[in-house]
């Protein structure tokens, strides 16, 4: 699959890949991955497969700083991220009906894109998303001494799990993140939304996806435990299983 970029207004090209649909009266898939992930991962290839083969639409991307994307990791933020989305999402879908499907910081941003364009929204789909992470690591996961790093450095390495690489924690990502958060109060969805969630994840406690699914007042939302799932939710049955999802969402 071809890459192809859209521009941002301050020239930084955002790299994705589309794949046409035959089944035009399917709504598109669109795949947000997460933080420092990027749209080559094994759940959006998967995805794309799936979709081609039944002919929908399909969207994978990289957020600015992220794969194939242009600009710098350390000035991302969830806002320019969700920006990001937002510009992939006007400019490739282009007003048509979406199916969202978020992975964990993904979730985050499906969930800001889908009430900031409810009228295109088909659907979403939450895979060990995690919204609000960002003050969650702050409250729950920094010490004092890390706390007071970040505020007089501007950013701290944390330890990570998948890659020998540390992750950059930023002193601007915390506080645009105190923006973005969307668990300290409720909203509506305009379309039917269903969560995965692996109950042996280190990452996003499975209780996040109740979280969500209270803050989601009034709306079809459901949680789908999975009592083996880990956090990267990448096994065959798990793959399996959020195809189902997407499906089913599509087909509503």
């Amino acid at each position: 699959m071809a890459i192809q970029y859209i521009e941002r207004k301050d020239g930084v090209k955002l790299a994705y890949c589309h794949t046409e649909a035959t089944v035009p009266e399917l709504p598109t898939v669109m795949f947000l991955g997460g933080y420092r992930s990027d749209m080559a991962g094994t759940k959006a290839l998967y995805l794309e497969e799936q979709c081609r083969a039944r002919g929908q639409g399909y969207v994978r991307f990289d957020y600015s700083g992220h794969g194939e994307s242009g600009g710098k990791f350390e000035d991302g933020m969830i806002g320019v991220w969700k920006d990001d989305a937002l510009a992939v999402l006007d400019q490739v879908i282009d007003g048509g009906q979406v199916v969202l499907v978020g992975s964990s910081m993904g979730g985050w941003i499906a969930l800001l894109l889908a009430l900031e364009r409810p009228q295109q929204l088909a659907g979403l789909c939450g895979i060990a998303a995690a919204p609000d992470f960002t003050r969650t690591m702050y409250e729950e996961e920094f010490d004092e001494a890390q706390r007071q790093m970040l505020d007089e450095q501007g950013f701290i390495h944390m330890p990570n799990d998948y890659s020998d690489e540390p992750y950059l924690i930023t002193k601007d990502l915390m506080e645009d993140g105190a923006r973005h958060c969307l668990l300290d109060r409720t909203h509506v969805l305009s379309a039917p939304a269903r969560f995965m969630q692996g109950m042996k994840d280190n990452d996003v406690p499975w209780q996040t996806a109740y979280r969500i699914k209270n803050a989601m007042k009034d709306s079809d939302v459901k949680v789908l435990l999975i009592e083996s799932g880990d956090h990267r939710l990448s096994r065959p049955e798990d793959l399996a299983l959020m195809d189902e999802q997407v499906w089913m969402l599509s087909a509503l």
